[in-house]
């Protein structure tokens, strides 16, 4: 049995997630503790939306603290007594999803990262580069990866290989077109946009749309992976998904 001594506090918690994904350069409305907890935390929920379902969830498990990607709407009270709250907003995003994501490359079987795109200061992409290998492949590794896919856009050449691709947080037509002038032949992202997609068949670039929910999902998977390797008596619980 783990003992107190072995349990993390919600504020360590909190530290250890925003140092793993850098929060120190976002603004402190973007990650820490929303809501303080009196207890060693042994069983930690993980939940995306701060909501009455999180909550009553979060009864159910019977976790100590809960962490929450979007803490906002937790209504006021919901949690029993010395439940703590911390929260990663655009950090989580920015690294644990369709970001500068070494993990997701790795699982992708990417390497050779590189950062792309920016949004208000902020790095929201890499490039990487991939053994040979046919878009269907990467279609199908894509969707195991995530679960699915919203959305796929073959290239001009469906049986090209793909040797550089672009994992990026957002599509815009200039993000499309600097990822395919710096030689990407696939654009791997959460939400298909309209707006781009005269860019897209300007390019001829393939387009994988996994779906916002399934992008935050595998970045909450992965965080529950980063804080057991951290703590081998942390319990780490995740809210189940809503279907898509």
């Amino acid at each position: 049995m783990s003992s107190e001594a072995d349990a993390p506090r919600l504020e360590g918690i909190a530290a250890y997630v925003g140092t793993l994904l850098g929060a120190d350069r976002y603004a402190a409305t973007e990650h820490g503790v929303a809501v303080p907890g009196h207890r060693p935390v042994r069983r930690l929920g993980l939940a995306l939306d701060g909501d009455a379902g999180a909550a009553a969830w979060a009864h159910a498990a019977a976790v100590d603290a809960l962490w929450l990607h979007r803490p906002w709407r937790l209504p006021a009270g919901a949690l029993p007594d010395g439940v703590g709250v911390c929260f990663t907003h655009l950090p989580f995003d920015d690294r644990l999803t369709t970001g500068l994501n070494p993990r997701l490359a790795t699982a992708l079987g990417a390497t050779e990262l590189e950062p792309f795109g920016e949004k208000e200061g902020r790095t929201i992409g890499m490039l990487a580069r991939t053994d040979a290998r046919s878009a269907d492949h990467l279609r199908g590794a894509a969707a195991a990866v995530f679960g699915g896919l919203d959305a796929w856009i073959d290239g001009a050449d469906p049986d090209a290989p793909v040797r550089r691709l672009a994992v990026v947080g957002a599509m815009t037509d200039a993000l499309v077109r600097q990822a395919a002038a710096r030689g990407a032949t696939l654009y791997v992202t959460g939400q298909l946009r309209a707006p781009a997609l005269d860019a897209v068949r300007a390019t001829g670039i393939a387009v994988a749309a996994v779906g916002h929910g399934r992008a935050e999902r595998w970045g909450t998977r992965a965080l529950a992976g980063l804080l057991r390797e951290r703590w081998a008596a942390l319990a780490v619980v995740l809210q189940p998904p809503a279907l898509d």
